[in-house]
């Protein structure tokens, strides 16, 4: 059996004992001792739909008010005025068949990808890397498309991709532990509205099932579902 540290047993010090309201999580994972550094604050989501099934599949882009807290790399294929224009937008990589090569002998230095639908087709040569890191431009996620600007703009003011796994969970950062309450739970609440909207027709019974947050190195708090 796995030893407790110091650290989490002060931790367990500050969990409620059962599930509760989304304000009081936040402040049970914001009052546990901090790291050195300044830890994620994610949420886990538990949601009645069985990905195995086309039809209830969740995924989409999420754009928090607050932000992650996390500087995000951007990687955008383009060319021509598109490349000039994702990088006045701020990407923080720009090629075209060059970045194609440069992935493809090993190079990952970015965090989100981006790509003009007339590169698709150089892109998809990249599948079997970018595909099972969840790097790979998706229309449906606004990262093939043609406005670059917005869309460079949008993943580095906060936005979010989210993607229900194979236990129907959906995973996501809302912040940092340097957040004060207000702008974790605004982001929150923002991530909550966008998966009530995700909810796919097909989903039958209780749509948001369990919910947990923590911070990097903390313990994780229940949160009441029925308060969602």
């Amino acid at each position: 059996m796995a030893k407790i540290t110091k650290r989490m047993k002060a931790s367990l010090q500050h969990i409620p004992a059962g599930a509760v309201a989304v304000d009081q999580a936040i402040e049970a994972v914001l009052a546990q001792p901090a790291a050195k550094f300044d830890e994620s604050v994610d949420v886990a989501i538990k949601l009645g739909v069985d990905p195995r099934h086309a039809d209830q599949m969740v995924r989409g882009s999420i754009a928090l008010p607050n932000g992650t807290g996390k500087t995000v790399r951007v990687a955008v294929f383009a060319k021509g005025a598109k490349a000039e224009e994702a990088a006045a937008a701020g990407a923080d990589i720009v090629g075209a068949e060059d970045l194609v090569e440069k992935i493809q002998d090993g190079f990952l230095d970015f965090d989100r990808v981006v790509a003009t639908p007339d590169m698709m087709a150089q892109v998809g040569r990249l599948g079997r890397v970018l595909g099972p890191r969840g790097l790979m431009p998706n229309p449906k996620l606004g990262t093939v498309t043609m406005d670059v600007t917005k869309a460079v703009t949008a993943i580095k003011a906060g936005q979010i991709e989210v993607r229900v796994d194979k236990a129907g969970v959906i995973h996501a950062p809302v912040g940092r532990r340097s957040f004060d309450a207000a702008k974790i739970r605004e982001n929150i609440d923002a991530l909550i509205s966008e998966l009530n909207r995700m909810r796919p027709s097909s989903a039958k019974g209780r749509y948001m099932q369990r919910m947990f947050i923590a911070s990097t190195m903390g313990a994780s708090v229940r949160v009441d579902e029925t308060t969602l």
